[in-house]
C-alpha cells in the first residue's frame, strides 16, 4: 500500500488494486492500476529528438511508460513535511484577498497509518485551523503576522487539544507558502525547530539558537523555535531564552496549558505576546470529526483501510462529551472505527474494490452511538488537582454558596469530584466558608462543617459525597454575615499600620501571680466584671492610641438581617 502511495496513486485506487490481486504483487498491482485507465498520461515526445521514444518492454509495457512519466514529471523530489499542496481561492476570497493562495489541509507526505487520526488531521495553514476565530479571523495578530511575513514571539496558552500545536504549525506552512511571498512581495522563508521542555533542555535551546543563527548568515532564513510544554521549564531555564529573543536570533513560540502569570517569568512575558485559547465547541468539533471521516488520505480510511461512516448522533455524543478537545474526539472516533470494522466477516472486507467504487454500501462500517460510548467510556471532563480548573472551581462553588444558590453549589461540587478533587480538601474549604460568609448568623454552621471534615476522612470516596453535598447545602442555605471576616481582617490592618502595635497591654489588664508584679502596678484597678457588670462596661480594653476603634459590627448587621 505504502509503495503504491509512494508512486502517486490516490489512496482508494491503491487499495482497490491490493484488493484486487491479494496483496500478491507490487508489480501485479501496478499493472491492474494501469489496466484499469488509472495510470498518468503517457510521457510527451522529448521536444529535442521527436524520435527518441522510451524504452519498453513486450511484458509490462505499462507498467515501464508509468515509471518512464514519473522520472520526467518529477526529476527532483520534494521534501513532503515542508512543501503543503497549494491550491486557488475561491472566488469571493480572491475578491477580498487576490494575492492570498489558500492551503489546502491534505499534507504531501507519505501517510503513516500508525500515527493518531488527531495527528494526521492537523491543519496545513491557519485557513483550515477549526475554532478559535478571536486569534485567526481577519485583522487577528495572526492572521496579520501571515499576511505581512513578519512573525512576533508569541506564548499560545490554553487547555489541552484546543490547537495550540496545529496553530503553531499552520503558521509554519502559510508563512513558507508561495502566497506568502506573492502577498508580500519577498521570498523570506522560515526554519522550523520543534522542541518538548519535557524531554529536552538548555544545552538543546543552545544547540538550536547557534543552527538559528548560521542559517540566517548562510540561507537568510529565520527560525522559529516552538517549545511545547514550556512551563515545564524552570527559572533559570526560562530565563535562557531571554536574550535570544531581545535580539531577534529566533522567533519564540510556547505552547501551556498552566496560567502563564504562576508558572512563567514576568521578563518572558514581557517579549512574547500571550494569546488565550478557548475549547472547542460542538459545532466545531462535528466539522473536524466529518473532516475526518470524508478525507480519504489522511482520515479514518487510513486507519481502517476503507471508507467508515457514522451515524449522526453518534456524532453529537462525541462532539459534546469530548469537553471541547479535539484530540479526545477524534481518537475515540479512530477507536470507534476500528470497532466497527471488526464486526464485517473477511469476505466483506475483500470486497472493498466494490465499497470504494459506489457498489454495495451496506458492507461498509458503520460507527454506532454505542461504539462511541465503548471508546469515550466516559464523559470526558477538564480538570487538574493543581491548575486553573482546580482554582476556577473551587471559586465557583465559593461565589454559589455565598448566593445562597444550593443547585449551582452542589453541580460545582460533582464536577470536582467527577475531576478527581481530593474530598478533604474540599471538606477544608466548607470549614473555611463556614467562618467567613456564615459566621455569627448561624453559630452552627461551624459544627456541621467540621462534622463533615470528619465523616468524610472516616469514609472517604464515593460515599462521602452525600456529606459533601449536604453540608454545601446547608452552608448556602443558611444566612450570611461577613462582620467576624471583617472585623479580624480590619484588626490585622491596624496591627501591622497604627503604633498601636508596640503599645504595652496597659497594667490593669496585666496578669499579676507575683508580688513584685503587684508591686509594680499589674492588675491594679482592674474591675471583675462578674462581681461588678455596671463598673465593668465603663472600663478600656484597648490600647490608649486605638481607643474608640469598631472592629466588629455584628449588631448592625444583626439587625439588618432580621428585617430582611
Amino acid at each position: 500500500m505504502e509503495e503504491l502511495l509512494n508512486m502517486g496513486f490516490p489512496s482508494d485506487l491503491a487499495a482497490q488494486a491490493i484488493a484486487a490481486t491479494r496483496g500478491k504483487s507490487i508489480v501485479e498491482a501496478t499493472e491492474w492500476i494501469l489496466n484499469s485507465n488509472g495510470a498518468p498520461p503517457p510521457p510527451s515526445p522529448n521536444p529535442t529528438n521527436p524520435n527518441l521514444t522510451p524504452p519498453s518492454s513486450s511484458r509490462q509495457p505499462k507498467l515501464d511508460r508509468f515509471f518512464h512519466s514519473q522520472s520526467q514529471t518529477n526529476p527532483k523530489p520534494i521534501h513532503p513535511s515542508t512543501t503543503p499542496i497549494v491550491t486557488n481561492v475561491d472566488k469571493g476570497q480572491e475578491e477580498s484577498e487576490p494575492k492570498r493562495l489558500r492551503l489546502s489541509h491534505k499534507e504531501t507526505r507519505a501517510t503513516n497509518p500508525h500515527e493518531p487520526l488527531s495527528d494526521r488531521m492537523r491543519p496545513c495553514s491557519i485557513h483550515d485551523v477549526v475554532g478559535q476565530d478571536h486569534l485567526l479571523g481577519k485583522g487577528s495578530i495572526i492572521r496579520s503576522s501571515v499576511e505581512c511575513n513578519r512573525l512576533p514571539s508569541l506564548l499560545l496558552w490554553g487547555p489541552p487539544g484546543t490547537g495550540k500545536t496545529s496553530i503553531v504549525k499552520a503558521i509554519f506552512n502559510s508563512l513558507n507558502s508561495s502566497a506568502a511571498a506573492a502577498a508580500t512581495g519577498n521570498d523570506f522563508k522560515y526554519h522550523f525547530v520543534s522542541l518538548s521542555a519535557v524531554t529536552c533542555g538548555v544545552k538543546d535551546v543552545r544547540e538550536a539558537v547557534e543552527n538559528a543563527k548560521k542559517m540566517r548568515i548562510k540561507s537568510n532564513k529565520r527560525t522559529i523555535l516552538f517549545v511545547d510544554e514550556v512551563h515545564r521549564f524552570n527559572k533559570s531555564q526560562q530565563d535562557s531564552f531571554l536574550p535570544i529573543i531581545e535580539d531577534g536570533s529566533i522567533v519564540f513560540m510556547g505552547a501551556t496549558t498552566e496560567n502563564p502569570s504562576f508558572h512563567l517569568i514576568t521578563p518572558l512575558l514581557s517579549r512574547c505576546r500571550v494569546l488565550s485559547l478557548n475549547p472547542l465547541r460542538p459545532e466545531h468539533v462535528v466539522v473536524l470529526l466529518n473532516r475526518a471521516m470524508n478525507d480519504t488520505d489522511n482520515g479514518l480510511c487510513c486507519s481502517v483501510g476503507m471508507r467508515v461512516h457514522a451515524c449522526p448522533s453518534a456524532i453529537e455524543f462525541l462532539s459534546t462529551n469530548c469537553d471541547g478537545d479535539a484530540r479526545v474526539a477524534l481518537n475515540a472516533l479512530e477507536i470507534s472505527a476500528t470497532t466497527a470494522t471488526a464486526r464485517l466477516p473477511i469476505k466483506q472486507l475483500d470486497s472493498q474494490k466494490e465499497v470504494e467504487s459506489g457498489g454495495n454500501n451496506s458492507i461498509m462500517p458503520f460507527i454506532t452511538l454505542d461504539d462511541v460510548k465503548d471508546a469515550l467510556q466516559c464523559k470526558h471532563i477538564a480538570y487538574d488537582k493543581a491548575g486553573d480548573e482546580h482554582y476556577n472551581l473551587i471559586s465557583a462553588l465559593h461565589k454559589s454558596m455565598r448566593g445562597s444558590d444550593a443547585n449551582a453549589s452542589i453541580y460545582w461540587l460533582a464536577r470536582m469530584l467527577e475531576g478527581g478533587e481530593e474530598p478533604l480538601y474540599i471538606a477544608r474549604r466548607l470549614i473555611r466558608f463556614a467562618c467567613e460568609d456564615v459566621g455569627l448568623a448561624d453559630p452552627f454552621a461551624l459544627p456541621q462543617a467540621v462534622a463533615c471534615y470528619q465523616a468524610c476522612h472516616f469514609l472517604g470516596m464515593p460515599e462521602c459525597n452525600v456529606i459533601l453535598a449536604q453540608c454545601a447545602a446547608y452552608l448556602a442555605l443558611a444566612p450570611k454575615s461577613v462582620s467576624v471576616y471583617k472585623a479580624i481582617t480590619a484588626a490585622q490592618q491596624v496591627v501591622r499600620e497604627s503604633i498601636g502595635q508596640n503599645e504595652g497591654v496597659p497594667l490593669h489588664l496585666r496578669n499579676a501571680p507575683t508580688r513584685l508584679m503587684k508591686d509594680l502596678g499589674y492588675a491594679k484597678d482592674y474591675i471583675y466584671p462578674p462581681d461588678n457588670p455596671m463598673l465593668a462596661a465603663s472600663q478600656n480594653y484597648l490600647p490608649p492610641s486605638i481607643q474608640g476603634y469598631s472592629f466588629l459590627e455584628w449588631s448592625s448587621n444583626n439587625d439588618m438581617e432580621k428585617k430582611q
